[in-house]
C-alpha cells in the first residue's frame, strides 16, 4: 500500500471514529488492535489489511466502503 493511500484510509477512519465519538482508546479496545497501531492506522504510518479495515467498520456501524477513498 502507498503511503498516500494509507493516509487516506488513516484519515477516514478517524474521522468517522470521530463522528461516532468513539475515542481511538475504545476503538483500539473493541477491535483488539493495538492503541499506539491504531494511532499509525489513522496517522497513515502503516499499510492495514482488509481485513483490519472490516473489522474497523463493523464497529464504527459504516459500510467498508465509507473507510476507503
Amino acid at each position: 500500500m502507498n503511503q498516500e493511500l494509507a493516509q487516506s484510509i488513516g484519515f477516514l477512519i478517524r474521522s468517522t471514529r470521530k463522528q461516532e465519538h468513539i475515542s481511538q482508546e475504545q476503538l483500539a479496545l473493541l477491535t483488539g488492535i493495538d492503541r499506539s497501531y491504531l494511532g499509525r492506522i489513522e496517522r497513515g504510518e502503516v499499510s492495514v489489511t482488509v481485513e483490519k479495515i472490516a473489522q474497523i467498520a463493523v464497529i464504527l456501524n459504516v459500510d467498508i466502503k465509507s473507510l476507503l477513498p
